[in-house]
């Protein structure tokens, strides 16, 4: 060793001998025979205060100082403590005791804003077919053709979108493998109640036309090309766009919409050949069908009552249609939510009145919009409002798996409107809304006594 070597006893550095390391760095050694340094500890326990303030017992400080190797030797020599526990003990007692929240988690049920907006201008767009082409085949004389057809279609695609989605967990081959054939059965199914009502005519082609069109939106929709979707419908929105300044003529009211049509159906199966591309899964269990019949069902029921609110207030239809892409929004924001309140209470009893806010919240949101609109198309809100909310808390149940609760309230709904207006039995024009209401009352209970367990949201 070269270079001097200062001992002073009595001083503040006493019975301390310094080295200096070719890092410029003094390494500090105690004498067996003498307590701690607490100069040295005190250092020590700034530099890890941030991760010995967590600690909820001395064993973690030892985990942690033998994480920063610190063997027994430094220890003894640096610190002047005995052992490794003896440093732990002390930095524990020295450090405050610091809990710091942990990292907000994001939200794993954040809706997609521009998707949900979208949606809901694709289930209203298709009627500007009917806009362009109505005077062609006398559409106030096979409305009801129309309507049987699109029932059935409605219903056929709640169902089949409900099976395709169970085959999407198990792979996006396996659900355009379901799509592929359910979709033109479905189109011919509906076809099919049509042509029964109507026999042969331009009546069946108008109804082949919109089966077809519904059954290939449909598959956009389910695979999520809802931008495709929109792509297809432009000859439609241009059309339409023209006809209060100009008029265009047989020619092209008829072949704009043909026009859209094949563009969805080309976009359909294009939508589908990139399914079917895909590695096909070992395992191909196929859900039992019976799990989407209520599904189906509701679709039915849901058509049921819109046509009924629609033999009353066309435009109050349209104002529905549109706020289904914010009711999907809400959905979302409805589960985005509930976790949010699960993190937040630490009882059954307090999650469940922070789940009926959240409940009530999201039926506040969507309802309110809707009274306004309702006002400006002259539509009935008593009326319109209940079957929203009947509507809303239905696909919420359903998004929770709860299937024939929401098909069995809102078929008995629709059965008693459709009764009691079909035979002018009372209460007379507030036979909906008092359905509806009734409707809306039983699900919100259900859904309250269902969701508001924390097991549902796990």
């Amino acid at each position: 060793m070269s270079g001097p070597m200062a001992l002073e006893p009595g001083a503040a550095e006493g019975d301390t001998l310094s080295f200096r390391l070719a890092e410029d760095r003094t390494l500090a050694l105690r004498l067996p025979d003498h307590g701690p340094d607490h100069d040295a500890v005190d250092r020590l326990a700034a530099e890890l205060a941030d991760r010995v303030g967590p600690a909820v017992h001395p064993y973690e400080v030892a985990a942690l100082l033998e994480s920063e190797g610190l063997t027994a030797e430094v220890i003894q020599q640096r610190y002047g403590h005995p052992h490794l526990f003896s440093l732990a003990s002390t930095l524990f007692e020295r450090v405050p005791r610091t809990f710091p929240e942990p990292a907000k988690p994001s939200d794993p049920w954040r809706p997609d804003h521009v998707r949900c907006a979208l949606r809901g201008a694709l289930f209203a767009l298709p009627g500007l077919a009917y806009l362009l082409s109505a005077r062609l085949w006398q559409a106030d004389r096979h409305t009801h053709v129309l309507i049987l057809a699109g029932l059935v279609s409605w219903a056929w695609g709640q169902a089949l979108g409900h099976r395709a989605y169970l085959r999407m967990t198990t792979g996006r081959r396996e659900a355009g493998r379901t799509l592929l054939k359910g979709a033109p059965l479905g189109a011919l199914v509906a076809t099919a109640a049509g042509a029964a009502l109507a026999g042969a005519g331009t009546a069946t082609l108008v109804a082949a036309a919109q089966s077809v069109y519904l059954a290939a939106a449909g598959v956009l929709l389910v695979l999520g090309r809802e931008r495709l979707l929109l792509a297809a419908l432009t000859p439609l929105i241009g059309g339409a766009a023209v006809l209060p300044w100009w008029e265009p003529g047989t020619l092209l009211r008829a072949g704009l919409p043909l026009l859209a049509l094949l563009g969805t159906v080309a976009a359909a199966a294009w939508a589908l050949r990139t399914t079917l591309v895909a590695v096909p899964v070992a395992d191909d269990t196929r859900p039992r069908l019976q799990r989407s019949l209520p599904y189906g069902l509701f679709g039915l029921a849901a058509g049921l009552l819109v046509l009924l609110q629609g033999h009353r207030d066309p435009y109050g239809v349209i104002v529905l249609t549109v706020s289904m892409g914010p009711a999907e929004w809400l959905l979302y924001r409805y589960r985005g939510l509930s976790v949010a309140a699960l993190r937040a209470t630490a009882t059954p009893a307090a999650f469940r009145w922070r789940s009926a806010g959240v409940l009530a919240l999201c039926l506040l949101v969507y309802l309110l919009p809707l009274l306004p609109a309702a006002l400006l198309t002259g539509a009935e809100p008593a009326s319109l409002l209940p079957l929203a909310a009947t509507l809303w808390t239905a696909l919420l149940l359903q998004a929770f798996g709860v299937a024939w609760t929401p098909a069995g309230v809102c078929l008995t709904a629709a059965a008693a409107a459709g009764t009691l207006t079909l035979f002018p039995l009372p209460p007379g024009t507030a036979v909906l809304p008092l359905s509806c209401g009734a409707a809306a009352l039983c699900l919100t209970v259900c859904a309250l006594r269902l969701l508001g367990r924390p097991a549902s949201h796990a």
